[in-house]
């Protein structure tokens, strides 16, 4: 069922009493990643629903808002493959208002902790993390799901959205769900569709510079500027890395030494698309 409005989507949910309900939201142009959340919240919810909506205000005014993939009816073939009960894909106006000018000067938003958002992704997304909470927050109100499911692949988002959830006293269960990868290594985005062949190639760089890490903490290594320094053999000049961290990975502190809550993260522009991965030092 393809729902396009709020009204919509809330009497729906009325008919669903009694019923527990799981959100998937994406921002669309599902893959294999998107279907293992919606495999997940079917295994744990009565009922599903997929919420797709590319946010505008979590969008910079240089990044890619305007050409970032919409392709709705493959991705309702998705879900109605996957037993999804609704889809929700609302246009702006709909979720902000047709009046608003979608800042936060007339817009009301939601802040996450500077601590949480002033490192990794939120350093070069100014307002990112602003924008994400804000979107997140009203679908929790207008679904009011018992479960929300997120993949581990955007790990500084998840965390996040579990410190809002726990400091606004939402009543959603974050449930954070494992990375899926193509054959080559390669984590699922939706911004891969923007790479060329040789770019995916040139991408797999993410992935080998996080196993190396991993490799070297597991015979031993725990010395953080260490690990990192393994990175510098796998980027060439195709490469433009903005960041490559080992913090907590429940809350981003920074650590002495690595160790069994360590995870390991990385952002790298790949023919000018921007690329990240992660992954978790203390699991097989």
């Amino acid at each position: 069922m393809l729902i396009h409005t709020i009204e919509e989507l809330r009497e729906l949910r009325k008919s669903w009493n009694n019923l527990s309900v799981g959100l998937v939201p994406t921002m669309g142009a599902l893959h294999e990643g998107h279907l293992s959340l919606i495999k997940k919240a079917k295994e744990t919810c009565d009922k599903v629903v997929v919420s797709v909506f590319v946010n505008p205000i979590q969008f910079g005014p240089s990044e890619d808002f305007d050409k970032y993939p919409r392709t709705l009816e493959a991705d309702m073939e998705l879900c109605k493959s996957a037993g999804v009960d609704a889809v929700f894909a609302p246009a702006p106006s709909e979720m902000y208002g047709s009046g608003n000018r979608l800042s936060n000067d007339t817009l009301t938003y939601v802040c996450p902790p500077f601590f949480y958002v002033n490192k990794l992704c939120g350093k070069s997304r100014v307002g990112h993390f602003d924008g994400v909470c804000t979107v997140v927050l009203k679908l929790f109100n207008i679904v009011q799901p018992d479960f929300a499911f997120f993949g581990q692949k955007d790990a500084q988002q998840a965390i996040i959205i579990k410190k809002m959830v726990k400091d606004l006293n939402v009543p959603v269960k974050v449930v954070q769900c494992p990375i899926v990868r193509e054959e080559s290594g390669l984590a699922l985005s939706s911004r891969n569709k923007y790479l060329s062949e040789d770019g995916k190639k040139d991408a797999l760089a993410l992935s080998k510079i996080l196993n190396n890490i991993k490799a070297c903490f597991n015979r031993g290594i725990t010395d953080i500027d260490a690990l990192k320094e393994t990175a510098y053999s796998y980027l060439t000049d195709k490469h433009d890395l903005e960041y490559l961290e080992i913090l907590d990975k429940n809350t981003l502190e920074e650590q002495e030494k690595a160790g069994s809550d360590s995870i390991a993260l990385i952002a790298c522009r790949v023919e000018n698309v921007r690329l990240i991965d992660n992954t978790y030092l203390g699991e097989a």
